[in-house]
């Protein structure tokens, strides 16, 4: 007989409803995560809606700092509540929930470092800026990946594609850039007629430079540091992860999906309906080469192949951009 003292075997386990830390594999880690995030969030959201002065910049950096390791608790405590769990081909934590947290960490990083910089006279629209920016935000990529993801064992580096570099690397990379050229082609044809139909023209996230110097920086964010750093992440770790829990071509979509949104966050207008119909342009110009990336990674198992588009793709979009400027100033 059973002994009803005792829960049926496919009971749920206790702590699998939200807010509680009964059953949890890691309670402390996972109150710490819950608790430092909706602190840090109301410190950070206080931070910016505060007037003028020293306090707005004192409240968002202890904001941000709180809700970082809030965040960074919270992927801790899934990735360690998966593992205990099993039976999951990815046991990670969520690319969403590392995501947000490299938000966080990037707005305190900026506050820290480019904060104080400006106040010394830094211009923080030049593109020595924009690549001290890019670099921070590859860093904190490549930072969480191997904290939160590679650490605790739910990815190694070779299973999101990153092997020895030398000659096969080199053939990977030739082998994604050739595909730039009719990718471009598509977006280019892609993004004249959302153009067309809605009047709304995104402006390119990188400033004009002014010199060869300037452009020499923007190609180096655009060509090196940003592909590296964004396909570790939304090719390496983001889609592996889901094309495991879900399957490659689910994984695919979401992935190039949520790669594309990422890059519309900051998207602004001077009012709320040019901010959306830029941001929806935006959106769907990037899918084209969101899904190529995506594609190429999965088809290579390389994240070499899905860096060589990328850094093509963006090289060239550059070098097209600085003609384009040179061409309407004469």
């Amino acid at each position: 007989m059973t002994d009803p003292t005792e829960p049926p075997v496919d009971a749920p386990r206790p702590g699998a409803s939200l807010f509680t830390i009964e059953g949890r594999a890691a309670p402390g880690l996972y109150f710490v995560g819950w608790i430092a995030s909706i602190m840090g969030l109301g410190t950070l959201l206080i931070g910016f809606l505060a007037p003028g002065g020293a306090a707005p910049v004192i409240l968002s950096t202890v904001g941000a700092a709180i809700l970082s390791l809030g965040l960074v608790a919270a992927s801790g405590s899934q990735a360690i509540e998966r593992r205990e769990r099993g039976g999951a081909a990815y046991v990670g934590p969520s690319p969403f929930l590392v995501f947000v947290a490299s938000l966080s960490l990037t707005i305190l990083i900026v506050i820290l470092v480019i904060g104080p910089m400006a106040a010394l006279g830094f211009d923080t629209a030049s593109p020595a800026a924009t690549l001290l920016s890019v670099t921070i935000t590859a860093l904190i990529y490549v930072g969480l990946i191997r904290l939160l993801v590679v650490g605790p064992g739910a990815l190694d580096w070779r299973a999101m594609g990153v092997g020895r570099f030398g000659p096969t690397a080199l053939g990977e990379l030739a082998w994604g850039a050739l595909l730039a050229v009719p990718v471009i082609v598509v977006t280019s044809l892609l993004s004249v007629v959302l153009v067309a139909l809605t009047g709304a023209a995104p402006e390119s996230p990188l400033p004009t430079p002014g010199s060869a110097a300037g452009l020499a920086l923007n190609l180096i964010a655009a060509m090196i540091v940003a592909p590296i750093g964004e396909e570790l992440f939304y090719r390496g770790f983001a889609t592996t992860a889901w094309a495991r829990s879900m399957g490659p071509r689910r994984g695919l979509i979401r992935g190039a999906v949520f790669f594309a949104l990422v890059h519309v966050l900051t998207i602004g207008g001077s009012t709320f309906g040019e901010a959306a119909g830029i941001a929806v342009v935006a959106f769907a110009a990037r899918l084209p080469v969101s899904f190529a990336l995506g594609w190429v990674f999965l088809r290579r198992r390389s994240i070499y192949a899905s860096i060589g588009l990328h850094a093509t793709f963006n090289g060239l979009l550059v070098i097209l951009s600085q003609f384009m400027v040179a061409a309407l100033q004469h």
